[in-house]
């Protein structure tokens, strides 16, 4: 059985949660205790020399790291990723997108605003993080106006991978009221077979 190394409160992490549970795959979760510094062990970093959660370890001892390129490896030959190469790639626009020009903000301005206290002086940084995560979520809304998932092919990965983190944005300091096809495709995410909220 597959082992997925995580933290629960990571919307990284969740991404593959959310997979696993949708393709029906078991697996072994083990709870990895960040902010205790548990990624900086030499056993982790044997696993994974970046000391970063998610990582896959695979019943033969191969260990794959990236929450993104996780997704690719699991889903390779089901319903979620693509096989026409158009549609994979704008797939892996949308992973690249969510990795480069979402998650940098939208998750960064979650965990300064959930995880660290109020005289922390990374909260300072609040400001131009929501204002970069509701740029991201503008061109989430713009191509969402036009079709009902991220790629034209159907719900994928790149539904997951953006699902993660920009359903909790607000608590990052992000509303959402001003993005209603985005709220609208949050919605048909979640009623998705088999689909898990985060943390259940």
């Amino acid at each position: 059985m597959i082992r997925i190394h995580g933290m629960s409160a990571s919307g990284n992490c969740y991404k593959l949660q959310l997979l696993l549970a949708q393709l029906q795959r078991p697996y072994r979760w083990i709870e990895v205790d960040l902010l205790a510094g548990a990624t900086r062990t030499p056993e982790f970093l044997a696993r994974n020399p970046n000391g970063k959660v998610p990582l896959l370890e695979l019943e033969d001892g191969r260990c794959l790291a990236e929450s993104n390129a996780i997704l690719c490896y699991l889903a390779e030959g089901s319903a979620f990723l693509p096989t026409d190469p158009w549609l994979r790639a704008q797939t892996l626009q949308w992973l690249f997108f969510e990795q480069y020009s979402h998650e940098p903000y939208v998750a960064v301005a979650r965990f300064i605003a959930r995880f660290l206290p109020p005289e922390h002086p990374r909260r300072a940084e609040l400001p131009r993080l929501q204002e970069r995560g509701h740029q991201a979520l503008a061109v989430m809304e713009r191509e969402l106006a036009t079709r009902e998932f991220m790629v034209a092919a159907g719900y994928s990965i790149a539904d997951i991978a953006l699902y993660a983190y920009t359903h909790d944005a607000p608590a990052g300091g992000i509303g959402l009221a001003d993005y209603p096809h985005l709220r609208a495709w949050l919605a048909r995410v979640e009623a998705q077979p088999r689909f898990v909220a985060q943390g259940a």
